[in-house]
């Protein structure tokens, strides 16, 4: 079965570990066939990439994933076969910087009331000029005995949330309807599906089955409304799911994708091109992979 991972986060990505070369080279050691670098809202490491892919002999796809929202559900918008030269991409990330950082003193404010001892300096100084990210506050926490409290018990080793505590901090705390959860105005899904077409590039869904966990049927809606696929396998889809979302996207004749989701130390149990698929779509992936790469 051929390998891919169209879903993998550099260092450019707020959450994100790795450099770009290092990216590249555990697609090269892990034999991936073709691969996707979709940092969040940024296409600064896209040049970067496909320079190295070419010379490892890698299939790459530019890419990007716009953080969005339809009708009051927050979503991520995978960009395939991008202009990632377009000055729409550098506007984007500048105008979701400005407003993540306006909403990150309510953030620190509610994680306060909530009983956490966040200090807020020092989360910024560990951002080093990147965006702060709930995922950031908790490993700041965890690794500075003053902000040491019962309620970060669950999240050091050994805890029941202490497999991957950051971004379990960021689920339990930080996500959409949780108690910390800041809104911020992200562009209509509609303006993020046109704003791919717009710079030559294919809009899929990314991990429907996390953003929309027990209402999946809104991907429908989604497909309707200018997504022309859906990342079918990944490491947050269960069996059932999967067995609705590929029969779904190959009846419609739209895109199955697949990505892990990679970030590195953020969500340390993912890795490159590890993730749950089935062989019973494999030529349907396949297809999907080659449509997308055909462009590049």
């Amino acid at each position: 079965m051929a390998a891919y991972d169209l879903h993998i986060h550099s260092g450019y990505s707020s959450d994100g570990e790795l450099p770009v070369a290092a990216i590249v080279g555990l697609c090269a050691a892990r034999g991936l066939d073709a691969f996707s670098l979709t940092d969040h809202n940024s296409v600064r490491g896209v040049g970067e990439a496909a320079r190295l892919a070419r010379e490892r002999g890698i299939g790459f796809v530019p890419g990007i994933e716009i953080d969005c929202n339809y009708r009051g559900t927050d979503l991520h918008l995978l960009g395939y076969g991008i202009d990632w030269r377009s000055a729409d991409f550098a506007r984007l990330e500048e105008e979701v910087a400005a407003k993540v950082m306006a909403s990150f003193g309510e953030t620190v404010g509610k994680l306060r009331r909530l009983g956490f001892a966040v200090d807020e300096q020092a989360v910024l100084a560990a951002a080093a000029g990147k965006l702060p990210t709930l995922e950031l506050i908790a490993e700041v926490m965890l690794s500075d005995p003053a902000c040491d409290t019962p309620l970060l018990a669950p999240y050091r080793k050994g805890g029941a949330r202490g497999d991957m505590p950051y971004i379990n901090f960021y689920l339990d705390f930080g996500a959409q309807g949780r108690p910390a959860f800041v809104p911020v105005e992200y562009m209509n899904f509609r303006d993020a599906v046109e704003l791919v077409r717009d710079n030559g590039g294919v809009p899929v869904v990314a991990h429907p089955g996390l953003n929309l966990r027990g209402r999946e049927r809104i991907v429908e809606k989604l497909l309707e409304r200018g997504a022309e696929g859906l990342e079918v396998f990944n490491n947050y889809h269960d069996d059932r799911q999967i067995a609705y979302f590929a029969p779904l996207v190959r009846r419609r004749g739209a895109l199955m994708t697949c990505g892990s989701d990679f970030h590195g130390k953020t969500k340390p149990l993912i890795h490159v091109g590890r993730f749950g698929c089935d062989a019973r779509w494999e030529s349907s992936l396949a297809d999907s992979v080659a449509r997308l790469a055909k462009g590049v």
